[in-house]
């Protein structure tokens, strides 16, 4: 079995260690590398979505850029002191701050359409999420380009699970197991 889940996808991933555990399938997780600041980031690690709305608040910021998902928004629903641009692929369903505007839109993100969403909302502080990849990393660059600071919500710990970091690592790692089952399976037979 393999896991390719997005990396905060907890309930999903600790599903797949119960099934791996109790059927005794091999269970690989397929992990994109998380992002790693550059030269020019002002980055503040927060280790979950409530530390980072108390980022907010602590903040100062007025105008802010959240992309942490629909799931996500309600911890920020408190926050009066600042508005939101709210970016989610689907409609939250959770309280939302009282200043907010909604953005449904999917990536991959462009880096010049991330600088114009940032400076077309008087954007000054990004919330975010590590979820690593290039599809949306370019608001990552646009906020470094812009000298705005970002807020992001650091991993949840990994199970012990096997981990890879591409694709292709994943399908050798089940074309590995299928050569020795095969073999297995064969000198079984007898």
């Amino acid at each position: 079995m393999v896991d390719a889940t997005h990396p905060f996808a907890q309930r999903i991933s600790a599903n797949a260690v119960a099934a791996a555990e109790a059927t005794g399938i091999p269970l690989l997780r397929l992990v994109r590398p998380e992002w790693a600041p550059v030269v020019g980031d002002s980055w503040s690690m927060v280790p979950d979505i409530d530390a980072a709305a108390t980022a907010v608040r602590d903040s100062g910021a007025r105008r802010v850029l959240l992309t942490t998902g629909r799931q996500d928004v309600g911890a920020f629903a408190g926050i009066d002191s600042a508005w939101f641009l709210i970016r989610v692929v689907d409609p939250p369903t959770a309280a939302l701050p009282p200043a907010h505007e909604i953005l449904r839109s999917r990536g991959p993100y462009r880096l010049e359409d991330e600088r114009k969403v940032l400076v077309d909302n008087g954007i000054d502080l990004l919330v975010t999420k590590n979820s690593g990849g290039e599809l949306t990393r370019a608001k990552l660059d646009s906020a470094r380009e812009l000298g705005i600071p970002v807020v992001l919500v650091e991993r949840p710990s990994e199970s012990a699970t096997e981990a890879v970091a591409t694709v292709d690592d994943a399908v050798s790692w089940v074309d590995r197991l299928a050569r020795a089952r095969k073999f297995t399976d064969r000198s079984g037979a007898g």
